[in-house]
């Protein structure tokens, strides 16, 4: 299977009571997919493992078909995880150009990256001698995404991705993802509160729940039945219609 795969996820920081519960969730090759639910459901929680800095209880995360080893960072980066977090982790004292070139290891391609980097984000040509502290906020965003794409990731994760910035912002970093998910067949996953925003460009959709998945279907179907997504959030029993056809139900908590 190309692209990511979680299969039967746990984890959280006591392993007695993890705050994420066996979680299946697959993002293909080229397609982007947005991870909704309310505030403490876990969604953050489950990058972080994704991206080695947390532990797995149980379960495998698995990259283009290789299973990712559990709590190794650097070991989750060479596979192809690269996590943009939601504090967007810049170095703020720094030129937005050298956060970006610290990113490149090898000189040789270093221009020829940031140029491409730059063609996705050319708002921030103008900025680059500018302090990462200093940018707008939808600058710093731009240059977390463009920073985390000169890993080169198979799967590009993203957490909270509008927070803080101007709809217009949005659609500029969303149409930008689209461009890499389709140009570079990155899997990216992003973790986002506007519910409309993610659907209108992400291919597929997943609710969270008190730490388990309690909706999946594509994001074309869940943004013409908002009322699916409502019956998610508050705990009634959703019935899934999958792209295929097939129907299946995800226990909530008011299930279990």
């Amino acid at each position: 299977m190309s692209g990511l795969l979680l299969r039967n996820v746990s984890t959280g920081y006591l392993p007695a009571r993890p705050c994420v519960r066996n979680v299946d969730l697959e993002v293909e090759r080229g397609r982007i997919a947005c991870l909704l639910g309310p505030n403490g459901a876990g969604k953050t929680t489950l990058l972080l493992a994704l991206a080695g800095l947390l532990p797995r209880f149980t379960g495998d995360v698995v990259v283009d078909g290789l299973v990712v080893e559990s709590g190794r960072p650097r070991q989750a980066v060479q596979s192809g995880l690269v996590l943009v977090p939601d504090d967007r982790a810049l170095f703020r004292e720094l030129s937005a150009g050298d956060n970006l070139r610290l990113a490149v290891a090898d000189r040789k391609r270093r221009r020829g990256a940031i140029d491409e980097v730059l063609e996705y984000f050319p708002a921030l040509e103008k900025r680059m001698a500018v302090a990462a502290g200093r940018l707008s906020g939808g600058e710093q965003q731009m240059l977390a995404i463009g920073r985390a794409i000169l890993q080169r990731p198979k799967v590009l994760l993203i957490d909270e991705l509008s927070m803080g910035l101007a709809p217009v912002i949005v659609d500029d970093i969303l149409a930008a993802l689209r461009r890499l998910a389709t140009e570079r067949g990155m899997s990216v996953l992003l973790v986002e509160q506007h519910v409309h925003l993610a659907l209108r460009t992400a291919d597929d959709a997943a609710v969270l729940v008190h730490g388990s998945v309690a909706l999946t279907d594509s994001a074309a179907a869940l943004s013409t039945e908002p009322a699916r997504i409502e019956r998610a959030y508050l705990g009634a029993a959703a019935r899934v219609y999958e792209p295929t056809g097939v129907v299946r139900e995800h226990p909530t908590v008011d299930d279990r």
